[in-house]
């Protein structure tokens, strides 16, 4: 009996040592697969990676295209701005080159008294240059400014006339520069009917505390007008005065 007692406890002792190895074997087969799986993981985030970077030079390369592309079309037109006025309306200038020896227009500014008025105020007192060839004629809101008074300027020998007021929403009588805005179009549709530029009228709004931009603006109309040259109603008025 004590015989087989020992016999019984050695293969009990070696189905458990078996055991152990299997679990062993299991063990390093699980960690084996992990190991495999994570290398298949990096090498999927590794390519990715590289696909990621690849997408980024692409990109580069053609924002590059474009930037050049942008610059080579700014170099060809530089001597063309396009500029849109309060009412919408595109406005093709000229950059020009130095004062001396140019033509100088005669241009008429409609100011609001609360708002355009003050910032050519502030323009002054915070002595901003701008060109002077304007003649500003001040009044309680830009939507006093009838149409007719537009033609009217144009007839006594403007070259330009330009209306400003209060940014909308700013209006000193709530809705005056609103009202602007519809005397603008008909002032656009009737010059157009008279034979004249669409762009030797302009519409802006300008507050009290832009100073800077009353300064741009006049800089800007000034050289919209040159490149449009004298109005041909001076012309006309020369003439019938001769005749």
């Amino acid at each position: 009996m004590t015989a087989k007692k020992a016999a019984a406890k050695k293969t009990t002792a070696k189905k458990a040592a078996s055991k152990k190895t299997a679990a062993k074997k299991t063990a390093a087969g699980k960690t084996s697969a992990k190991k495999t799986v994570a290398k298949k993981t990096a090498a999927k985030k590794t390519v990715v990676k590289k696909a990621a970077v690849k997408k980024t030079v692409v990109k580069k390369a053609a924002v590059k295209k474009t930037v050049d592309a942008k610059a080579a079309e700014t170099q060809a037109t530089e001597k063309k701005v396009v500029v849109k006025d309060a009412s919408g309306q595109p406005v093709a200038t000229e950059l020009l080159g130095p004062e001396e020896g140019r033509w100088n227009p005669n241009i008429f500014v409609f100011a609001c008294n609360w708002c355009s008025y003050a910032g050519a105020d502030t323009a002054g007192i915070s002595r901003i240059q701008h060109q002077p060839h304007f003649r500003t004629i001040r009044v309680m809101c830009s939507g006093r400014v009838h149409p007719g008074f537009v033609l009217r300027a144009l007839e006594k020998g403007a070259d330009g006339v330009l209306v400003s007021g209060c940014h909308i929403g700013d209006c000193h009588y709530i809705s005056g520069n609103e009202r602007q805005l519809e005397h603008f179009e008909i002032t656009k549709r009737l010059v157009h009917l008279i034979g004249l530029e669409p762009g030797r009228v302009r519409l802006e709004w300008i507050s009290a505390a832009e100073g800077p931009r009353w300064a741009k603006i006049i800089n800007e109309f000034t050289d919209q007008i040159r490149a449009l040259g004298p109005s041909p109603l001076k012309g006309e008025k020369d003439e019938r005065r001769a005749g």
